[in-house]
Order: C-alpha cells, then sequence, then structure tokens
C-alpha cells in the first residue's frame, strides 16, 4: 500500500472533518502546517491487522493528532484522536566509571552519553555522573511498539545488557505525556511476556507521565489501543 493514498485520506479528513472527534480536537488545537500543508511525522503501516496511523505534530504540544486508517480492501478512516507522545529508553548512570567503560560492558552502541566532569550543554555546569542511553526508536509511536523494539534491540546483548545492571544504575525510562482531552488519559499495559523479557534482562520500567493541552467536549475519548490489534513477533 503506498503512503501517499494513506497521506491523502488522512488530510481529507482533517479538511472535511466528517469525524466529530476531528471536529472538535481542531477546535481546541491547531495542526503545524509548513508550505500550506499539514506537516506529517510519520506513517505508520506496521500493523499486522492492517492498519495505518498518520501522525501530524500540534502547534506547541508534544503529543500528536492521529488518524487511524483501514488499508484493506480500500483505505478508509477508522478513527481520528491524539496519540501519546511516548519516548521509552534505556537509562545507564554510574557515578564511578566513564563513559567508555560503560560503553566497553556491551556491543550495542548508545544513541548519546557522556562522561562525569564534562560540560553539560549549558556550558555553566558539569556532568557529576557518566550515562548511556539507548532510544532505537524515536519516532512518533504507540507506547507498546517502543517498548517492543527498545527489547529486541536490547535482547541482541542480553549479556551486555546484564553486565550493566550489575556495574551502573540501569532501567527503562518510559516517559508518556497524555492530552488532558476530557480527563480519560488510558495507561500502559505490560503483559506477561514483556514482564518475562524485561526480567530476563534484570531490568525494572520508570515511568514518568504528565497531562498537557486544552481540554475538549469531546464525550467519548478512548485510548489507542483500541482502534487496532496489535500481536508482536518476538
Amino acid at each position: 500500500m503506498a503512503d501517499n493514498l494513506i497521506i491523502e485520506r488522512a488530510i481529507e479528513e482533517l479538511q472535511s472533518k466528517r469525524f466529530d472527534t476531528t471536529q472538535q480536537l481542531l477546535e481546541i488545537h491547531e495542526v503545524v502546517y509548513t508550505d500550506n500543508k499539514p506537516q506529517i511525522l510519520r506513517v505508520d503501516t506496521e500493523a499486522l491487522d492492517g492498519t495505518a496511523i498518520v501522525y501530524f505534530p500540534i502547534v506547541g504540544e508534544k503529543f500528536y493528532l492521529a488518524v487511524w486508517l483501514d488499508t484493506n480492501p480500500v483505505v478508509s478512516i477508522r478513527a481520528v484522536a491524539t496519540e501519546n507522545y511516548n519516548a521509552v529508553y534505556l537509562n545507564v548512570i554510574s557515578y564511578d566509571l566513564s563513559f567508555e567503560a560503560l560503553s566497553s560492558l556491551t556491543i550495542l552502541k548508545p544513541t548519546k552519553g557522556w562522561s562525569k566532569g564534562e560540560t553539560r550543554k549549558s556550558g555553566k555546569s558539569f556532568y557529576n555522573f557518566s550515562a548511556l542511553h539507548f532510544e532505537p526508536n524515536p519516532e512518533p509511536d504507540e507506547f507498546e511498539d517502543k517498548l517492543h523494539k527498545l527489547l529486541n534491540f536490547l535482547e541482541q546483548d542480553k549479556e551486555g545488557i546484564v553486565k550493566l545492571t550489575e556495574s551502573a544504575s540501569v532501567q527503562v525510562q518510559a516517559i508518556t505525556i497524555f492530552h488532558n482531552g476530557n480527563t480519560m488519559l488510558g495507561g500502559h499495559h505490560l503483559d506477561k511476556r514483556v514482564i518475562k523479557r524485561l526480567a530476563a534482562l534484570n531490568l525494572n520500567v520508570d515511568f514518568d507521565l504528565y497531562a498537557e493541552g486544552n481540554f475538549s467536549k469531546i464525550k467519548l475519548f478512548l485510548p489507542s489501543q483500541s482502534f487496532r490489534h496489535v500481536d508482536y513477533q518476538t
């Protein structure tokens, strides 16, 4: 399925506002435009059930306006809502070991990091700890997808990750920014498979949850998980 047709249908919905949720969301928030066209951050076509998601950035906010579409047998809109901003990454902190020493414990390449004593970006202070961050999926995505992809990445070097947990403070960091909406924020789910995978890597999860944006008049605001079926292959 070509992304162009999916994008075309999603933009048509923003313009026609056939769904009540589209109309009400655009009454309280504005989609970012570039060259007189809605900016698109990502088209997600990874779902096994054929569902696609088009992510639009919202002016002044970190969460997204998302359009869910069925792609089989024809491309059609399934739902419109906001999708949370999700950041899911492995956070490694040490007050004793350097960036190089921490990095040597795993074959995986960190997304970013620093050593104790390095100057912060502001240039006004120094880090008093070393850190590694591993974030293989920084793009807009649902929480469960991000956690699944992070675990797939980390499991490429299970021995190295366990070594890190034995030498430093290590945890999966999950940051979510919900849309305030009508206060029905939804939540995250960790199934048995995920818990077992985390345990095998000697990892726990820390959640930082925030609610931002304007309130809406939407009566029913379903969590995004309701809009498509997800079945992960490990």
